[in-house]
């Protein structure tokens, strides 16, 4: 295989993927290869490879202490969890379905949380008899694990999900601080307490996520450390030692032009402290970091097929059999401020020797359909493939599947 080309190195995720003859090669198979194995495009392919890779830089930086958790809402597909698993210390879900997802994946049901502002009950009694750790988000939760675990026999295990007063800085998608539909205010925290006392939960400990997708190492440094210490302020409210403390992740992966990865070694070097400083305030905590795109989003690729090229005043469209429908976040429409272009490539001639300023389009009736804009790729024609990459969280479910009626794409673990 050859070395990738400068092409591949427009973006620093890029360069990761092998290729061969200018072609990308996917779990050890060409392109052109796997999608025919696929059957149809479009479809998104994970790599295991590109997972076990990820999760092994996460051992390396952080310190052993630290419980690792993959975040399952970042991409449920069950073959990718069966296979993720194994290699973490626990899993996070946030329905019902995401439940049975983590139990048929073998986790044991003491490694699994569960979180979510809108559990209904049949949720609640679901990880009450499966025995899973519910993060509560409301007193209304309280009550209903209590009546819940009378009828059934079993003492609810509890972890309160904390809105703190502060947030993850420059972070994408704010999850704490101010007034938020997520946990209970960190002022609420010690009435609820005693009532799970008076209730007789087992109460575990505390979650504390207040952002995601942030490429600031420093701003995440702060966000755990205020967490930690929020936490510690709060244990001396508890009805049980603080067995649990889970604070949350945020770590981002470079999407656009000009991120850059983010740096792990002040991550780690504060995740150390951390540690130690839990050793005598919180001596029976084990420490929880919670990650779902961080491990799966540069493991995925969404491919689909060139069915149409047009020139339109002097500006190419190739219009594809893929777009938003299937793939919501690389079109914009999820939660981007002002639109910016996924890394693409035409698979089959990555570098290519002729180059063209292109937009990639989709199918349907609508200008929102757009998966590159005026992006500069090499001359793609009819039944060519196109890729995005950065593609393995939030794309297959987090997409509207059913606009317009289209078919729906498919998923492959490679």
């Amino acid at each position: 295989m050859s070395t990738p080309t400068t092409a591949t190195q427009r973006h620093p995720a890029l360069a990761h993927w092998p290729l061969q003859d200018d072609t990308l090669i996917v779990g050890g198979l060409p392109l052109p290869q796997l999608a025919a194995r696929v059957g149809s495009t479009p479809f998104y392919a994970y790599d295991r490879a590109r997972l076990a890779d990820r999760i092994a830089l996460l051992r390396r930086a952080l310190p052993p202490e630290i419980e690792l958790h993959y975040a399952i809402k970042a991409n449920p597909m069950p073959a990718l969890v069966s296979y993720v698993a194994p290699q973490v210390d626990g899993l996070d879900v946030a329905s019902g379905r995401e439940l049975r997802v983590a139990l048929d994946a073998g986790m044991p049901p003491a490694d699994i949380s569960f979180a979510g502002p809108g559990k209904s009950v049949v949720e609640l009694e679901q990880a009450v008899a499966a025995r899973v750790l519910l993060n509560a988000e409301s007193p209304r939760e309280i009550r209903e694990l209590a009546r819940i675990g009378a009828a059934l026999g079993i003492r609810p295990r509890v972890a309160v999900r904390v809105n703190p007063s502060f947030e993850l800085k420059s972070s994408g998608m704010k999850m704490g601080g101010g007034a938020k539909q997520f946990g209970i205010d960190a002022e609420a925290v010690p009435a609820l307490l005693s009532e799970i006392g008076r209730l007789d939960l087992c109460f575990e400990g505390f979650h504390i996520f207040s952002g995601s997708q942030n490429l600031r190492a420093e701003s995440i440094c702060e966000s755990q450390r205020k967490a930690f210490d929020l936490a510690v302020e709060l244990a001396g409210h508890a009805p049980a030692p603080v067995r649990t403390l889970n604070i949350g992740g945020g770590f981002g992966i470079p999407y656009f032009p000009g991120e850059q990865p983010l740096d792990l070694a002040p991550i780690s070097d504060n995740l150390h402290s951390l540690v130690d400083a839990a050793r005598t305030s919180m001596p029976q905590a084990a420490l929880v970091v919670e990650l779902g795109r961080f491990i799966v989003a540069e493991a995925g690729l969404y491919v689909c097929r060139v069915v149409d090229r047009k020139l339109s005043r002097g500006q190419v469209f190739l219009v594809t059999d893929g777009g938003l429908h299937h793939h919501l976040a690389a079109s914009g429409n999820f939660g981007q401020v002002i639109r910016k272009n996924y890394p693409v490539v035409i698979g089959t001639r990555v570098a290519g020797g002729e180059r063209e300023q292109a937009s990639v389009v989709g199918p349907l009736c609508t200008p929102l359909d757009l998966l590159g804009e005026k992006m500069d790729l090499a001359r793609a024609d009819e039944g060519d493939l196109v890729v995005v990459f950065q593609s393995g969280a939030y794309g297959y479910t987090a997409s509207p599947h059913l606009f317009l009626g289209h078919p729906a794409p498919r998923e492959v673990l490679v």
